[in-house]
């Protein structure tokens, strides 16, 4: 070996624990001066749900439920497009996750059948009939579009709630699909579940609706008249009258059925501190279409009472005094910091595409994640003492040349789990454990195939050499062949399995070069320089 290959070889080894180092830093110095933030990375080593404790939930999507939207949807379209092209449907209406429809007497089936293939290829007739001379019939999402639907809506499900905890100031969530309708989120940090949940699990859907303009609406609200059509009566927010709090007496509103804008142009939401009159509020602004909806929505509506409805519950009722225009408004309810905080994060991230329902939830404690710790750092510090006194002991100062490879591989596992804002576990300190033994594996085949060589009568020099290069091929087949495993793990796995497929494969990669790298520059450094000739082995 040249000595220039010698110092750039050295050179590199310095200058990655040099990296190293620098990404440590932040997990172990918790006061980082301001030029460190501006320039150096300040990311910590992130824990697990297992060791720092927090709120693990598994949700359900009701994605029936994301159907059946679709299908109460396809009705209305239905309606409009058959009164254009001039086919008469008597009555349509939604059963479970079927379209029930009939025609007028006098209509043609196959009128109606080319009409649907037409305009509405997402949907087939599933089933058809004649009652009382008028032909009925069944119709549901063709199996493609609807396999289709289910599968964006849990897809949409994801984004929004993996959003709505990202403005939670949640640090490293875990938020992933399991299974056909399954989210599994891991919230570390997080005592306080319910508010989780929440926050995570609230539809949000925002409605823009009339209030009911009859003159003798409370005796609607009390029960004692059956509803007008085209209204329902809505609860309104808890308000406590004796405190203004909003909470306990929950007022009834008539309103219009018809919906005449939703949530779905909002842009941005936020607080607003509480003023004289009244607590804290939610200011919305619209995207431009959603501007332009609201300017007519008022325009032709001053003088009237518009209810701002959210989950099907009245949270304002103001008066239309004139047109507004700029695309502003705000829902005002009585609330306290925390609770428009949350709605207007729940509003900035969209509404759910379907319900969602709680399937599991668990809290792990901070005392049960410190003894996670303890336990973890228990293991790690007897398995790597015990391969490190073996390795002294049995291959002297070969021994002692694995186990500073060893320490390089285990400060290069921890940077880059710090470089890559990885999270870990209590399995990733497992895989730590077994990587350390991986890596002394590799030492082994290096130090064994050496010992073979100087019992041939080789010089340490063609020793060593032939020792690493009969080695290699060995240590490069089973690392592989584990690196690979681990990749399997971390694309199929979920949750803990995650987490050890992670530590193993930078595992198999720090291991690799350390033992192979690491080592060798020292016989050639000892060789050229020292003019070595035994090996202590």
């Amino acid at each position: 070996m040249t000595r220039q290959s010698i110092l750039y070889r050295t050179l590199l080894i310095l200058g990655l624990v040099l990296v190293a180092l620098i990404y440590l830093v932040p997990t172990f110095v918790t006061d980082l001066p301001a030029f460190w933030k501006n320039y150096l990375p300040s990311q910590r080593i992130h824990l697990g749900l297992d060791l720092q404790g927090g709120t693990h939930l598994v949700l359900t999507v009701d994605l029936n439920k994301a159907v059946e939207n679709v299908l109460d949807r396809d009705i209305d379209d239905l309606k409009r497009e058959a009164a254009a092209a001039k086919v008469p449907i008597e009555t349509a209406a939604r059963k479970e996750m079927q379209i029930e429809l009939s025609l007028g007497a006098s209509t043609d089936r196959n009128q109606f059948t080319d009409f649907v293939k037409e305009h509405f290829p997402n949907l087939t007739i599933q089933n058809s009939s004649t009652q009382d001379g008028k032909a009925t019939f069944q119709l549901g999402l063709n199996k493609r579009e609807e396999k289709r639907l289910r599968e964006f809506a849990l897809e949409q499900s994801l984004e929004t709630i993996r959003n709505r905890i990202d403005q939670f100031g949640v640090s490293e969530p875990i938020i992933q699909r399991e299974g056909d309708q399954d989210i599994v989120i891991q919230l570390p940090g997080i005592q306080d579940p319910q508010r989780a949940k929440d926050l995570i699990g609230r539809t949000a859907l925002l409605e823009f609706k009339l209030l009911s303009e009859i003159a003798d609406a409370d005796s609607y609200t009390t029960g004692d008249k059956p509803l007008p059509p085209g209204t329902q009566i809505l609860n309104g927010a808890e308000v406590d009258t004796s405190s203004g709090s909003a909470r306990g007496h929950r007022p009834k509103y008539l309103v219009q059925s018809q919906t005449l804008m939703t949530g779905d142009t909002i842009a941005d939401a936020l607080v607003r501190p509480a003023t004289q009159m009244e607590g804290p509020y939610v200011a919305l602004e619209f995207n431009a279409r959603g501007a332009k909806q609201f300017d007519d929505l008022t325009g032709r509506s001053v003088g009237k009472r518009l209810a701002i409805v959210l989950d099907n519950t009245v949270y304002s009722a103001p008066v239309i005094r004139e047109r507004i225009s700029g695309g502003r408004a705000s829902i005002t309810g009585n609330f306290d910091i925390k609770e428009a905080r949350d709605l207007a994060i729940v509003l900035r991230a969209g509404a759910l595409p379907a319900p969602v329902h709680v399937a599991e939830e668990r809290t792990v404690g901070p005392s049960l994640g410190q003894d996670s710790i303890r336990q973890g750092l228990r293991s790690f510090i007897v398995g790597g003492s015990l391969v490190v006194v073996f390795m002294l002991i049995y291959y002297k100062f070969a021994g002692f040349l694995a186990d500073m490879a060893l320490t390089l591989n285990v400060l290069f596992l921890m940077a880059a789990f710090a470089a890559f804002q990885a999270t870990l576990t209590l399995p990733g300190i497992a895989g730590i454990v077994l990587t350390i033994g991986m890596a002394v594996d590799a030492n082994v085949l290096i130090n064994e195939r050496i010992r073979e060589e100087l019992r041939l009568g080789k010089t340490a020099r063609a020793a060593i050499e032939a020792g690493y290069q009969r080695a290699l091929p060995a240590i490069l087949d089973t690392n592989t062949n584990t690196l690979l495993a681990g990749a399997i793990l971390f694309q199929f796995g979920t949750g803990p399995v995650r987490g050890f497929a992670v530590t193993l494969c930078i595992g198999v990669i720090t291991s690799v070069f350390t033992a192979v790298v690491g080592t060798r520059v020292v016989y050639d450094y000892l060789l050229t320089y020292r003019r070595l000739q035994t090996v202590s082995v």
